[in-house]
């Protein structure tokens, strides 16, 4: 992997974050690994209370990426054809032909995935993963890069279906935007105050400029030391005396796939440990379970992550 790929995927990061931070203001960690999610084409949950940015963030990612965009506003009357699309009848033509769903995007918001029933979730979980959809037993194919953003507020849970531990497993990271500082507060209110920068808000990128940065992120270097503590880290979930289900084959990839493209967006063609630990919490939080016993005591899995990521050696480069 040459300098100038890794410049470029730094520069092409650089300005789709300058872009959201015209909406999206103090929340550069949550930007950065949101880009990350984008660079192995990985979906993204975002999970915080109401009113924090969460839609807001994932319009403000799909209007910078040029891609194709839909939004779906999850609720419990959503059928799976409303998601996927539908055969209907042409009296013109005398033939049945396809409409498609708002799924068939490159990029998809599905705002409240909570809110819809499991019937519903489950339709998204063949486009998630093979970026296809079967609609009367017609296989699809998905337009190239697909992401889908997703929210859910975990707080008011009635009216909602939990998301099962299947469709979790799709999301390549969870996300939380968090409550702005008093400083920050003050910037949203002046910059809000006239209008909504998001409506002004331009593409800085293009969807063939970011198919081949995806494909570049996969040649940054992995070292076989950073190998082996990626191995060991998703192995320590499986053993972890808390944990019910550990990280699992997919996981692993996750976290190796997006180490590589933080490391790339950082300037470096090459992965570092400090990059596995950064995003193991994102990346494998939401895919562990804890045991019963472990909720019953208050002992939630991003304990146990920070456990394992101070029990598990880190390798160090020998001088």
């Amino acid at each position: 992997m040459t300098d100038t790929v890794v410049e470029q995927i730094q520069k092409t990061a650089s300005r789709v974050k300058e872009n959201i931070e015209r909406v999206i203001i103090g929340k550069g960690e949550v930007i950065d690994l949101a880009i990350v999610a984008l660079l192995c084409e990985g979906h993204i949950l975002f999970e915080d209370v109401p009113g924090l940015g969460k839609t807001v963030l994932s319009k403000s990612l799909a209007k910078s990426l040029g891609c194709s965009f839909r939004r779906i506003q999850c609720t419990p009357d959503l059928l799976p054809s409303d998601i996927t699309g539908m055969y209907v009848f042409n009296q013109k033509s005398s033939e049945f032909e396809f409409r498609p769903g708002p799924v068939i995007s490159q990029v998809v918001l599905a705002d409240e995935i909570n809110r819809a029933t499991p019937r519903t979730q489950s339709a998204l979980l063949e486009a998630m993963q093979e970026q296809q959809l079967t609609a009367e037993g017609e296989t699809i194919q998905l337009p190239r890069p697909f992401i889908v953003l997703a929210t859910q507020n975990p707080i008011e849970l009635e009216g909602t279906f939990p998301l099962p531990e299947a469709q979790l497993d799709r999301f390549l990271m969870r996300l939380e935007i968090g409550y702005p500082t008093n400083e920050q507060s003050r910037e949203i209110l002046s910059r809000f105050k006239k209008n909504d920068p998001l409506e002004e808000l331009a593409e800085v990128t293009s969807a063939d400029e970011l198919r081949k940065l995806q494909a570049s992120c996969r040649d940054v270097h992995v070292a076989d030391d950073v190998e082996d503590y990626v191995v060991r880290v998703i192995q320590a979930t499986r053993d972890h005396e808390a944990l019910q289900i550990g990280a699992s084959p997919r996981a692993m990839l996750a976290l190796y796939n997006a180490s590589q493209a933080l490391a790339a967006i950082r300037g470096r063609d090459y992965v570092t440990p400090d990059d596995v630990k950064y995003l193991a919490s994102p990346v494998l939080v939401h895919r562990l379970i804890p045991k019963s016993e472990s909720r019953l005591r208050g002992y939630e899995a991003s304990h146990t992550m920070e456990e394992i990521l101070e029990s598990v050696v880190v390798p160090v480069e020998e001088e």
